[in-house]
């Protein structure tokens, strides 16, 4: 049998305060049909990334309403995850090779672990590569299955495309982040687009006074008394750490005493990211002013919510990114932002909403430095941005969206095949009422 992630049901009315009743009221009704019904959700890791993240709060609001949901992960030894971070990167645009021995590994964990996958459920979710070919080695068991694909796939290698678009091709449905993502040799009946989300009432994005931001900063080192950049990402290539450390060095020319604070989840299924932290460590080596802080020290959610509050500003500068769920969270705050033009951000930030988009190290510079000398204007475009996100970010637009796919595809297994040009289930989203 495979993991079970223990999580127990969370009513969709504790957001009623921030979405007003109407909504709550519509996505009970979109939920209704769907009652009883049992949904898993499949993937990776329980920590250390958006995809975790997003089933933490959205499996106990399907169970809320009645939908028997369940959470579920995939086991395997270092060498899959090995093989599964080069063919994460290869999507993104990366070099693989995708050897024999590669495919091989690949293709035994997926079987064993469709294998451990006894119980029978109405539907089925994939999240990403590393699970992709379970669907292929279960056989579709009576239920309707989806591969929700969260990354930047708009330039894949080749190679490892070919490999899995036989397994992804099986899927009832294929869910990616935007339109651009979607794969332009992907020829699929059902492709939609659907962006994250963020939880408002998550530990992590629950709000803090001030003084217990600062407690929390003064604990970790940070002097309160001076200015506080700050980047959330997993320690990969692709969210540019090591640029970030230039952008704070060229700033800090400028304004001296500046504090630069990297945080950090070391997740599970992710081998690359100890060459990565080693690099950082030794690129800030010397420098008390940069605070390296992950989950092996015991940061946590309470850490990055007051770090992401109390910053003066936060950078996103990812190279790839397929949503940037960090940016979401750091405007539902109010704090302004400087972020690269990659992958789903710009989406969460247009017309300026929450900061500003740049595309290289020194317009990222100049942008932290006019924000830090200009503190009406990030005050403005904070709020703004905290707005953009109750509008169009959070977990309960979501779960509407997933209610609507849900629903439809029974209808469609007796209707003729849609086109296999991509829609977006977004453009149907519920937007939250202006109570």
């Amino acid at each position: 049998m495979l993991d079970h992630v223990d999580v127990g049901p969370r009513s969709l009315g504790a957001y009623t305060h921030i979405i007003g009743k109407e909504v709550v009221e519509e996505i009970r009704e979109l939920a209704a049909p769907l009652r009883g019904a049992r949904i898993a959700h499949i993937n990776a890791t329980t920590y250390g990334g958006g995809v975790s993240e997003l089933l933490r709060s959205i499996v106990p609001l399907y169970r809320g309403l009645g939908i028997q949901a369940d959470w579920k992960l995939i086991s395997a030894r270092p060498e899959f995850f090995n093989v599964t971070k080069d063919v994460h990167n290869a999507l993104q645009g990366g070099s693989c090779k995708l050897t024999g021995a590669a495919r091989e590994t690949y293709l035994m964990y997926n079987t064993r672990n469709a294998q451990l996958l006894d119980e029978q459920y109405d539907f089925i979710v994939v999240h990403d590569p590393q699970p992709a070919a379970i669907r292929h080695f279960r056989g579709p068991a009576g239920a309707k299955w989806i591969w929700r694909c969260h990354i930047d796939t708009s330039e894949p290698n080749e190679t490892v495309l070919e490999f899995l678009l036989p397994f992804v091709a099986e899927y009832d449905a294929l869910v990616f982040t935007m339109d651009a993502f979607v794969p332009p040799r992907l020829e699929h009946q059902r492709v939609v687009t659907m962006t994250p989300a963020i939880d408002p009432l998550s530990p992590k994005n629950v709000g803090l006074s001030e003084g217990i931001c600062q407690e929390i900063r003064a604990w970790r080192g940070i002097d309160p008394r001076q200015p506080l950049v700050t980047q959330v990402s997993r320690f990969d290539p692709w969210k540019d750490p090591l640029g970030v450390i230039q952008v704070y060095r060229m700033v800090r020319e400028e304004v001296p005493g500046l504090q630069l604070a990297l945080l950090s989840s070391m997740a599970s299924d992710d081998p690359e990211v100890w060459e990565i932290y080693s690099e950082i460590i030794a690129a800030t080596q010397g420098d008390d002013d940069i605070h390296v802080l992950t989950n092996l020290i015991g940061v946590g959610d309470m850490e990055v919510c007051a770090f992401q509050t109390s910053s003066d500003v936060v950078i996103q500068k990812s190279i790839r990114e397929g949503f940037g769920l960090v940016v979401s969270e750091t405007m539902w705050k109010g704090t302004p932002v400087v972020a690269n033009r990659s992958g789903g951000i710009p989406i969460q930030m247009e017309d300026g909403a929450g900061g500003f988009l740049v595309d290289d190290t020194e317009q990222c510079a100049e942008r932290v430095l006019f924000l830090l000398r200009n503190r009406e204007e990030a005050r403005k475009r904070g709020l703004a941005g905290r707005e953009r996100v109750r509008q169009r970010f959070l977990i309960t637009r979501l779960l509407a969206d997933e209610l609507r796919l849900l629903a439809s595809l029974p209808q469609e297994a007796e209707s003729p095949a849609a086109p296999a040009s991509p829609t977006s289930v977004a453009a149907g989203s519920l937007l939250v009422s202006s109570d």
